[in-house]
């Protein structure tokens, strides 16, 4: 799979960082949608298929944590990474049980994003 045909949804309420974020991933050749809440997330998932979902953990409304459980009853083959600004975020039981490892937390800021590139890539192969 080349990287223009990796879909991929980006979940996150700052919008300077998830224009970064958006911005960095097209450039990397991949097709990006964008929603900055889980709910808005939600929407994009019931109608559009996705490879993979990088969600920050505290949004408006349903936090990350639901929005990644909820996305995984939609799409169960998605492959999540959890963009935090959390230092203490702990990986909660459910989000284990549905595969997440702790290899796909990301801890904001990353001042080298081709590391979550290089995950994404490894994960949508």
């Amino acid at each position: 799979m080349t990287d223009s045909q990796r879909k991929i949804l980006i979940i996150d309420d700052e919008i300077c960082l998830l224009k970064s974020l958006v911005a960095f991933f097209e450039d990397e050749g991949f097709t990006v949608r964008w929603a900055v809440s889980g709910e808005d997330g939600l929407e994009i998932l019931k109608f559009e298929q996705m490879d993979a979902v990088i969600v920050d953990m505290r949004l408006p409304g349903i936090d990350g944590n639901e929005t990644v459980v909820k996305a995984h009853a939609l799409q169960p083959s998605l492959q999540f990474f959890i963009h935090t600004g959390s230092t203490d975020y702990q990986l909660p039981q459910p989000l284990r049980e549905l595969g997440i490892s702790l290899d796909a937390i990301f801890l904001k800021p990353l001042t080298d994003l081709s590391i979550l590139s290089q995950a994404v890539r490894g994960a949508c192969r």
